[in-house]
C-alpha cells in the first residue's frame, strides 16, 4: 500500500481529522539510519506525526520541525516536514537497546526519557519562526503531542502513532491519526469521540489488517457525518544537494573556512537526514572562501 494521508472534516465543522499510513517511508528511514527497533519506533512515530502536521501547513514553502530531547539513551529525535508531507529525520543514537516493557512493547518512553521537552517549530517565511514547546509527558511521543496541542495551541486533540518492527529490523506497519475538536464542538461530541477512540485497536493492528487511512477515519468517525477534504501522498525525501552544503560552508565565514583549509586541507560533511557524504578538496574550499569574502 502506498504511503498516504487523508484529511477529513465533520459536516457540522466540529471535528478535524487526519490519518496516515507511513510504512514505506519509515522503512526507508530505518535503512538510511540503520536503526535498531526502539530507535525505529521513536523515529517512525515522529516522522508520522510530522507528515500529518506538515499537511496542515498552508503555505507552499512552509516547513515544520519536531524536536524531541530527553534524558534517555536515544538522546533526541528530529523530524522535518513540508506542506506536501515530504518528511525526513534522524535519531541521535540509532543503536540503542532496552528490555521490552511488561506488556511486550518497545519502551520508547524509556529510550527518550521523561525529563526533557518536545518542540514544534513552524517556519512560515516570516521574520521569526513560530516555536511551541512543552515538557515531555511520557516520552511515548503521541501523548507528548497531545499535551503540546492542549497547551501550546489550545486545541483538544487525540494523537495515536504506531510502528511495528519485524524480526529482521524492517517495518511491518506504521501509521497514526490526529483528531481535533474545533471551537464549535460541545461536550457531547467530545464524549462520543472519547468512547470510540478508547475502544480502538492499536494503529499498527489496523494497518497490519490492510486498513488504509480512510478506513481508520471511518472507524473513528463512525458516529458522525464527515467528508474527506484531501488525500495526499507522503514520502521520505531529504532534498539535500551539494549547492546547499556549499552555502552552509560559506555561511561559516572567512575565518572558519581559512582555519579548515590551513588545518585540514579538505572537508567532508555528512547529511544528518540521508547520510550522503559531500567531500571538498583544498581548491574547492578556496573557491568557497573567495565567495565568502565577496
Amino acid at each position: 500500500m502506498p504511503d498516504h494521508i487523508v484529511r477529513a472534516l465533520s459536516t457540522d465543522g466540529t471535528i478535524r481529522a487526519f490519518a496516515a499510513i507511513t510504512t514505506n517511508l519509515v522503512n526507508e528511514a530505518q535503512k538510511i539510519h540503520n536503526t535498531y527497533p526502539i530507535a525505529t519506533a521513536a523515529l517512525g512515530r515522529t516522522l508520522t506525526a510530522a507528515a500529518m502536521m506538515g499537511a496542515m501547513l498552508k503555505g507552499e514553502q512552509d516547513i515544520l520541525t519536531i524536536q524531541i530531547k530527553g534524558d534517555g539513551p536515544l538522546g533526541g529525535v528530529v523530524a522535518v516536514a513540508d506542506s506536501r508531507a515530504n518528511v525526513k529525520g534522524y535519531v541521535h543514537h540509532p543503536h540503542v537497546e532496552l528490555p521490552l516493557k511488561p506488556n511486550g512493547k518497545l519502551d520508547v518512553g524509556g529510550a527518550i526519557g521523561r525529563n526533557g521537552y518536545l518542540s514544534v517549530i513552524r517556519d512560515l517565511g516570516l521574520k521569526e519562526p513560530y516555536v511551541g514547546q512543552v515538557p515531555l509527558a511520557t516520552g511515548e511521543i503521541a501523548e507528548d503531542l497531545t499535551l503540546y496541542y492542549a497547551r501550546s495551541e489550545q486545541t483538544p486533540s487525540a494523537v495515536a502513532l504506531g510502528v511495528l518492527v519485524d524480526v529482521d529490523l524492517s517495518v511491518k506497519a506504521s501509521g497514526g491519526f490526529i483528531i481535533q475538536l474545533m471551537p464549535e464542538a460541545d461536550d457531547k461530541v467530545a464524549e462520543k469521540l472519547e468512547n470510540v477512540i478508547s475502544q480502538l485497536s492499536p494503529v499498527t493492528s489496523m494497518v497490519s489488517e490492510g486498513m488504509n487511512a480512510e478506513d481508520i477515519l471511518g472507524k473513528i468517525l463512525k458516529d458522525f457525518e464527515w467528508n474527506i477534504s484531501e488525500k495526499i501522498d507522503t514520502r521520505y525525501e531529504c532534498g539535500c544537494s551539494r549547492e546547499r552544503i556549499e552555502r552552509a560552508l560559506i555561511s561559516l565565514g572567512k575565518k572558519e573556512l581559512e582555519d579548515i583549509i590551513e588545518e585540514q586541507g579538505e572537508a567532508e560533511l555528512t547529511c544528518h537526514f540521508c547520510n550522503k557524504i559531500y567531500h571538498f578538496n583544498k581548491s574547492e574550499l578556496g573557491a568557497l572562501l573567495e565567495k565568502s569574502t565577496r
